[in-house]
C-alpha cells in the first residue's frame, strides 16, 4: 500500500463495499494491503470507456461522473459518486472493455485495487467467493429493478429520483445538483429534452424545486 494511506482508512473503505462487506477481518486486510494511493487534477479521465480495466477504485476524496457517448457522439452522463463510493468493480472479475467513462469534477484522491492483486486472493478464499457471488445476484436484481423502473414510473416520479440521487447537501446546507442540462437529464432518465423541461417547470410549481444557474436545489431529506 503507498505511502500516506492508512491501513484503518483502507479498510474502512473495503469494509462499505458490499463486495467487501461481509468477508472476514483478516481477508479485508490482505487485500488492503494491496490498495494504491492515486490522486486527479480536476477534469482528469480515470478510466475511459471502452478501453480494457484492470483496477477497481474507492473515492476518499472528491467528486466524478460517469459517462457514455451515444451513438451521435454526445457525452451522456450516467450518474455521479462521490467520497465514499466506488466504480469498476466488475474489472476485478473480468478482463472486459470498461462500459464507461469517469471523470473528475474535482481534485480528487482514490485508492485502486488492481486484478492481479484480488484474484491471488479469491483462490484462497472461500468466503470472498461467496461475497462475489452475492454481488453478481444483486446486479442483476439492480438491473431488472431499473427496467421496470424505466418501464412503470412516471417521467415526473423518475426526474425527481434522479435529484435525489445525484444531490448532495452543501456547506450552505443546501442540497444541489451539479450542472445539468434539460438534454443531460433526458438522457439518464430515458426521455425527450422537451418531456424535461415541462416535467421540471411542474416540479418548481409545485414548490419541490428551486434552480441556481444550471444547477437544482431540491429538499433536504
Amino acid at each position: 500500500m503507498a505511502d500516506g494511506v492508512q491501513r484503518r482508512e483502507a479498510t474502512e473503505s473495503l469494509r462499505a463495499i458490499p463486495l467487501f462487506s461481509d468477508i472476514s477481518d483478516d481477508d479485508l486486510d490482505t487485500i488492503a494491503s494491496h490498495l494504491i494511493e492515486r490522486r486527479y487534477p480536476k477534469q482528469t479521465v480515470i478510466v475511459e470507456e471502452g478501453l480494457a480495466g484492470d483496477y477497481m477504485y474507492i473515492i476518499r476524496e472528491g467528486r466524478v461522473k460517469v459517462t457514455k457517448t451515444s451513438e451521435d457522439g454526445r457525452e451522456k452522463i450516467m450518474g455521479f459518486l462521490d467520497a465514499g463510493d466506488f466504480f469498476g468493480e466488475m474489472s476485478l472479475l473480468e478482463h472486459a472493455p470498461r462500459s464507461a467513462s469517469v471523470k473528475t469534477l474535482e481534485p480528487a484522491r482514490l485508492l485502486a485495487l488492481s486484478r492481479k492483486d484480488f484474484l491471488a486472493h479469491l483462490r484462497e478464499s472461500p468466503d470472498l467467493a461467496l461475497a462475489v457471488i452475492g454481488v453478481l445476484t444483486e446486479r442483476l436484481r439492480e438491473a431488472n429493478e431499473q427496467a421496470s423502473s424505466m418501464s412503470f414510473q412516471g417521467v415526473k416520479e423518475r426526474t425527481r429520483g434522479l435529484f435525489e440521487r445525484i444531490s448532495r447537501v452543501e456547506n450552505t446546507g443546501r442540497r444541489m445538483t451539479p450542472a445539468l442540462t434539460h438534454q443531460q437529464i433526458a438522457d439518464m432518465i430515458g426521455t425527450s429534452r422537451e418531456t424535461v423541461t415541462r416535467v421540471v417547470k411542474q416540479l418548481k410549481q409545485d414548490g419541490y424545486l428551486s434552480q441556481e444557474g444550471k444547477r437544482y436545489i431540491v429538499p433536504v431529506a
